[in-house]
């Protein structure tokens, strides 16, 4: 992955391939026009104070994401000086947001793809800021080309930007290498994720998948244990068996334990993790199959987390809890009208075979339960209605506790993930009513996200504070890249579990 620098050199004096500087959109107030951000001040005096101008008869505006090539001023050591879109100047102050700088960042290590170094001279004004332009240039730096070569064994396209020199870090700081510190392994952790959500369904299965967290555990020092369809079949978990039996890849409960001494609070975190989505019987129509790869984006989220936690060392006891199945369709999978017992014990009348998250969430959500932590928070690819309600690039908040719900809502917009907080409506809950049943898994088709949520809800341990994140848009970009999003798995919601699990052990969290 990208290296990360703190560099006190001057951007002239740097040997690198590229210098990049942030530009933005002056205010309406003052006519408009492009402005060069702080950070760029030694390289706008070497072109004598006239970067700007120079920028815009090449046509650049200042937009967020918006990269713009140009030669070097004489006298400095990098060939090129790259500038990028911060979007609009400030209103109060020159102090750019940390998700405009992430995003800069982001957008500028993509266009640096197959450079060896390039100097960042964004806006850093602190150690926080430092960390901003860490993780978006690591982030927009990430590619997947683990399937790409030619006949010679070379892989295709361009490599990630090999190193980035933030110029205006502090190297000796100790705030500022932790942020460094911090942002490495967030980024490395959540491009991990991303791996995971981009691999192929053949090569990625429950069984795959579990090996994978086992190796993470061994390295990081995390506790992982796996239930196989043999202890699932003997601990009675219905919904995870019910959804894998169709297919010849057995499903897995992986459990992964990070506990530190210091500890007061436990929190848990669990994600659905479908390794590959047919629908099962209730086959998906052409056309909504090819990116159901996707579909264990909440468990590669959880996974991502609980090992950025303890790589972090925060004093906070952390559970992942990854459902894993594929739903499949063959002579032995679940028919719509089937009933299976759960974990707890409910029974549920399986009335489409293709509203399986819910099953195998339901099970280990359950499973959580019994170890009584603070608090759970499922994170789902869970259901069209949610992309349908908030679109491709923010996810739905569902609660038991509305102060619990507004504070991941929070903790979410602090990293820079995109959120919004949804109800639980009590008279949606009679649409799952079953006669055969003590649950069906489908209820009213409007408001289908909602459903789902009150659905999980009931698998929930009695006076446990519970939380539902359904990341079915955001977790796979099927559009061009934007900002420090990449096509394909995003790895959405690490960061904002992450925080989660920063602020209880910081004791800001409930």
């Amino acid at each position: 992955m990208t290296a990360l620098t703190l560099s006190t050199a001057a951007a002239s004096g740097l040997r690198a391939d590229a210098i990049v500087v942030g530009v933005a959109k002056g205010p309406a107030s003052k006519s408009g026009g492009l402005v060069v951000a702080p950070g760029a001040e030694a390289v706008d005096k070497a072109y004598d104070g006239g970067l700007a101008g120079i920028l815009e008869t090449l046509g650049a505006s200042g937009a967020e994401g918006e990269v713009t090539k140009l030669p070097a001023p004489s006298g400095f050591k990098a060939p090129v000086v790259v500038a990028v879109g911060l979007g609009a100047v400030p209103e109060k102050d020159d102090t750019y947001g940390a998700e405009a700088l992430r995003r800069a960042a982001g957008a500028a290590a993509r266009a640096l793809a197959g450079a060896k170094k390039a100097a960042f001279a964004l806006p850093i004004t602190d150690a926080a800021d430092a960390g901003a332009v860490a993780e978006g240039a690591r982030l927009g730096a990430y590619v997947f080309d683990a399937y790409k070569e030619n006949g010679n064994g070379a892989k295709n396209g361009k490599a990630p930007l090999a190193e980035v020199a933030l110029i205006g870090g502090k190297p000796r700081d100790a705030a500022y290498k932790a942020a460094i510190a911090r942002a490495t392994a967030v980024t490395e952790e959540l491009n991990r994720a991303r791996d995971l959500i981009n691999t192929p369904p053949n090569d990625l299965n429950p069984e795959s998948f579990a090996a994978v967290v086992s190796a993470a555990g061994k390295e990081h020092g995390i506790k992982v244990q796996v239930l196989d369809e043999k202890a699932l079949e003997k601990g009675g978990f219905g919904g995870i068996l019910g959804v894998g039996k169709g297919s010849a890849a057995g499903p897995r409960l992986v459990k992964l334990s990070y506990t530190s001494a210091k500890a007061t609070k436990h929190l848990a975190f669990v994600g659905k993790g479908i390794t590959y989505d047919s629908g099962g019987i209730s086959l998906k129509p052409a056309g909504h199959n090819e990116t159901m790869k996707c579909d264990m984006s909440g468990a590669a989220a959880v996974f991502a987390a609980v090992v950025a936690a303890a790589r972090l060392g925060l004093e906070v006891n952390v559970t992942g809890w990854l459902a894993l199945a594929e739903n499949m369709p063959s002579g032995s999978a679940t028919r719509p009208g089937d009933v299976l017992r759960m974990y707890s014990g409910k029974t549920v009348e399986v009335l489409n075979t293709d509203a399986e998250g819910r099953l195998v969430l339901g099970d280990a959500l359950w499973k959580a339960s019994e170890e009584k932590p603070d608090a759970i928070v499922d994170v789902a690819t869970l259901t069209g209605a949610m992309v349908l309600a908030l679109g491709n690039r923010t996810f739905g908040v569902m609660a038991n506790d509305d102060a619990f719900r507004a504070s991941i809502v929070e903790a979410a917009e602090e990293v820079g993930e995109e959120s919004w907080p949804m109800p639980l409506p009590e008279h949606l809950r009679k649409g799952m009513d079953s006669p055969t049943a003590d649950i069906a898994n489908m209820g009213e088709r409007m408001g289908g996200g909602l459903v789902a949520g009150l659905f999980l809800r009931e698998f929930v341990g009695e006076g446990i504070t519970w939380a539902h994140l359904d990341i079915a848009g955001p977790a796979f970009n099927e559009s061009g890249p934007f900002g420090y999003t990449p096509k394909g798995g995003t790895g959405s919601a690490v960061r904002t579990l992450v925080r989660l699990a920063e602020l209880t052990a910081a004791g800001d969290l409930g």
